[in-house]
């Protein structure tokens, strides 16, 4: 995967962070402020090589976006849309093995940082001309590209989260509230 064929961000919301604190990988998965190193793509570019029957999703809501993981060793893999017809998966930085590359080489640079709102601790140290309060439109801008681009390159296919059928690989687990509170970030 290159810059050409996605967006790399840096996702500093709240449920990011529950996400990471659900699967007990917050250390490895967030950064000093919280944030989670993201590279949305079209899921028809991913290869899962291995572990495909591992495959776990949970929802943080009831109205929530699929969050995938290997439920042998909870490593997060990525988040969708509930909508799986629509080509996009957020991959978390954890779950892609880049060999000898840096993420940069694999990557390209982050490219935004969103949510910065719910980061963690001082969050000057995160301003910038690529930083949002919520999704700066050049991210939106990026996404819909995404989108029609898998569409007409025919990217958007095969999805490791999609059967043949079209129906989710795995159904959603969904957090009751008092289980998505217990996960809020510290302070």
């Amino acid at each position: 995967m290159s810059s050409l064929n996605g967006h790399r961000l840096v996702c500093y919301c709240s449920d990011c962070q529950a996400f990471a604190r659900y699967l007990g990988r917050a250390d490895e998965v967030l950064d000093a402020h919280g944030g989670t190193d993201i590279y949305q793509t079209s899921p028809g570019r991913l290869r899962i090589e291995q572990g495909l029957e591992r495959l776990a999703c949970v929802r943080l809501t009831e109205n929530g976006v699929l969050r995938w993981y290997a439920d042998c060793c909870r490593t997060p893999v990525g988040n969708t849309l509930a909508d799986l017809r629509i080509p996009f998966v957020g991959l978390i930085h954890r779950f892609v093995v880049p060999g000898n590359a840096s993420l940069d080489e694999l990557w390209g640079p982050v490219r935004s940082r969103v949510f910065v709102r719910d980061a963690i601790g001082d969050r000057t140290a995160l301003d910038g001309t690529n930083t949002s309060e919520g999704t700066p439109p050049g991210a939106i801008w990026s996404f819909l590209k995404l989108l029609v681009g898998a569409r007409l390159s025919g990217t958007h296919r095969p999805s490791p989260f999609v059967n043949e059928d079209g129906s989710r690989r795995v159904e959603p687990a969904v957090l009751d509230p008092t289980e998505r509170a217990r996960l809020e970030p510290p302070g």
